[in-house]
């Protein structure tokens, strides 16, 4: 088992909840990088046969990172549930290695073995250790760490997801018995995420011990199994797909599901492996980040709410899925398919989810409004820009009209 998590205070439940807001964040970013990366059909060199199976593995890790995004909310709802901000921060890729506890370590990979070794340590139950996985530490037992006074928060190291939770789930019931259910809960459920807006049935408010508990549960529950039954959480299906996986590259060495993708940066920080030259590639990454900020500000401002109507609310929600859906997804799996550059012969470039060193929170209505309309629109010019280039994917006409339907959407 991992280390116990301890939790004194609010501000240490607030430190935690905003670590794991963090982890969540950046497994959803590696599971959508692997399924951008696989191959869409038998002109990559895939038979009919291999192209099901491939089509089937996108689709188990995107429902995946679709769960994913669902903890992201649950975590934000108990953040908001104990009089938080929502938190959406995060390092940028490649991550650094000191940030986490040794043994959780993120990287972009495309998929392949490797990719699924690493997505199976993520997710494995508590205590469980899986050998294989390089450059990884083994887990071990973590040395335990040095309490300060307790009145500020400190990094806790934890073995593995499930670990993080159990001290989130047992803070909570130590809060509740150190100052009473009312005095912990006092964030109310009004600037919550629930099913009524993102169509989860599993995305619940969080208003006290009961519903604080059902929450880490169920993510629990998705990630490692309910209580030591993983057959059917992430790690069990991670676990089918590389016994899939192994065993069609064993009936044929040169089965490769997976473009030759590398997370590639425009502008790279200093360990990045891959700046991208070719410049639509450049171009396409860089719409792809400023989408991808575009999510988080919308996310932020739903969680903030202030004074946001219901049917602001909703059209927050209803733009968040949609430019997942028909932007994020369809300039990722793009990317995948253009040059890194020439000094990079047959590399093609994968998104680096970069984010950038600016607030994402618009407390109020008219403010927001205003803004996203006005960057949705630049968005769109972009999109049109990219579009005039010879080579120019006929995608990108379908996302230059998409976003300027979302612009005039949140005006």
């Amino acid at each position: 088992m991992g280390n116990p998590i301890r939790i004194g205070n609010r501000e240490d439940l607030i430190f935690i909840l905003s670590e794991a807001s963090t982890l969540e964040h950046m497994v959803m970013c590696e599971y959508l990088f692997a399924a951008f990366s696989l191959k869409r059909g038998t002109g990559e060199g895939l038979t009919s046969d291999q192209l099901k199976a491939v089509t089937k593995w996108e689709r188990v890790i995107s429902d995946v990172a679709t769960q994913e995004m669902l903890h992201l909310s649950l975590v934000n709802n108990m953040l908001t549930a104990i009089g938080a901000a929502p938190y959406f921060g995060r390092p940028n890729f490649p991550h650094p290695s000191n940030y986490f506890p040794p043994s959780i370590q993120l990287v972009l990979l495309p998929f392949g073995e490797e990719a699924l070794r690493q997505f199976l340590y993520l997710e494995r139950p508590d205590g469980m250790a899986i050998e294989g996985v390089p450059g990884w530490e083994a887990i071990g037992a973590l040395p335990e760490k040095e309490r300060g006074t307790g009145i500020v928060p400190e990094q806790q190291y934890f073995s593995t997801i499930g670990n993080l939770y159990r001290g989130i789930e047992q803070g909570f019931s130590t809060l509740v018995k150190k100052y009473g259910e009312k005095r912990v809960f006092i964030g109310g459920s009004e600037a919550q995420a629930t099913s009524e807006y993102f169509g989860w049935p599993k995305l619940t408010p969080v208003t006290d011990l009961k519903t604080a508990t059902e929450a880490v549960e169920a993510i629990v529950t998705e990630g490692e199994g309910a209580r030591g039954d993983w057959t059917n959480a992430h790690f069990g299906k991670f676990l089918g797909i590389l016994n899939e996986y192994m065993e069609m590259k064993k009936q044929n060495a040169d089965f490769a599901p997976a473009r030759s993708v590398v997370p590639a940066y425009v502008r790279p920080p200093n360990d990045a492996e891959a700046q991208i030259t070719d410049p639509l590639t450049g171009g396409v990454g860089d719409l792809f980040n400023a989408t991808y900020g575009v999510v988080l500000t919308v996310l932020s401002r739903f969680f903030t709410r202030g004074d946001a109507t219901t049917e602001e609310l909703r059209k927050l929600s209803d733009a968040a899925v949609q430019l997942m859906t028909n932007i994020i997804k369809p300039l990722g799996v793009l990317l995948t398919t253009l040059p890194v550059g020439h000094h990079l012969p047959g590399i093609t470039a994968g998104p680096s989810f970069e984010m950038y060193r600016r607030p994402y929170l618009l407390p109020r209505h008219e403010e927001a409004r205003l803004i996203l309309y006005e960057r949705l629109t630049e968005l769109s010019d972009d999109a049109a820009r990219l579009t005039s280039s010879p080579s120019a994917p006929k995608e990108l006409r379908m996302i230059e009209a998409t976003l300027r339907e979302l612009a005039i959407f949140l005006s």
